[in-house]
């Protein structure tokens, strides 16, 4: 195969694995019918994400997991939830992406880039709401439900369009999210070893 062959469906399932970090399900369904409608081919063994009760069932926790972001609390524990399952989401989009290859390669590449790309944008995600609900009592959770809402579905439809400019846009979302977690760990290390100042 031309290196074209593995580029372009792994720039596309790495930004789908991207966009999982910000919704679990979305990017999810819109691979199934992707497979389902024959636009994409879907890597050997994963065929069942294009039949229609894994459509069925991906449209449900779509809609479900979109409007529980919009209720107090239970957006916090989908937040727990959704750790995990973003990860798992993001390694089977990357890996049932990718073309013909040895499968121990093809898993590991999904897990590792995939499973890692959304994990690290869903807890970017995980931690702004966390910051939301003290700061504002969780009156600006709706808010940021709603633009997650937007990046996952807006992002998504652009993976389809511009998988490689998604690709470099996802790998720069986990570069910045990984940035900003070294700095917060940074300042909370610096500030537990600066001994409090007592007045004279």
């Amino acid at each position: 195969m031309e290196p074209l062959d593995y580029i372009l469906p792994g720039a596309l399932g790495l930004a789908l694995a991207a966009c999982s970090g910000f919704r679990v399900f979305v990017p999810l369904l819109a691979a199934a019918l992707a497979y389902r409608t024959g636009h994409l081919t879907p890597a050997a063994g994963f065929g069942w994400l294009g039949s229609w009760p894994a459509i069925a069932v991906l449209g449900t926790a779509t809609v479900a997991e979109i409007l529980g972001y919009y209720i107090p609390v239970v957006d916090n524990v989908l937040d727990t939830i959704t750790g995990p399952a973003a990860f798992i989401a993001g390694s089977i989009l990357m890996t049932s992406a990718l073309p013909d290859m040895p499968p121990m390669l093809r898993w590991g590449l999904g897990v590792v880039a995939g499973g890692g790309a959304a994990g690290v944008i869903q807890l970017g995600t995980s931690l702004l709401r966390a910051g939301s609900t003290v700061t504002t009592a969780g009156l600006g959770n709706p808010v940021l439900a709603t633009l997650e809402n937007v990046l996952a579905m807006v992002g998504t439809v652009l993976v389809f369009l511009l998988p490689l400019l998604m690709a470099a846009l996802a790998v720069a979302g986990v570069v910045w999210v990984l940035v900003r977690l070294r700095h917060w760990q940074q300042r909370r290390v610096t500030r537990r070893a600066t001994p409090p100042s007592h007045p004279a």
